[in-house]
């Protein structure tokens, strides 16, 4: 598993607003963010409420292993970048 993760739900509107902006990163940056769907996948939602820990509490939640940083919900993408360079 990478370091870059996103818990996301299939249906989750926010989710699918950051979409697009994932792309333009893992293209620009050179990176990929692992996707991990919960709302209907239980061994992801359980490993989400593991990583989140309370932090969030929904999708989409995004963690870095490496820094342990993570974004709760929607942001811009000069959030992304920065949180994916480990900022």
């Amino acid at each position: 598993m990478g370091d870059l993760i996103e818990f996301y739900g299939t249906e989750c509107s926010h989710c699918i607003e950051m979409q697009p902006l994932i792309e333009r990163l893992e293209k620009e940056m050179k990176v990929k963010i692992e996707r991990l769907e919960v709302w209907h996948n239980a061994k992801n939602a359980k490993f989400l409420q593991e990583t989140d820990k309370g932090f969030c509490g929904g999708v989409p939640f995004f963690f870095n292993r490496k820094t342990g940083k993570w974004i709760c919900g929607s942001t811009s993408y000069e959030n992304l970048k920065k949180w994916a360079a480990g900022k």
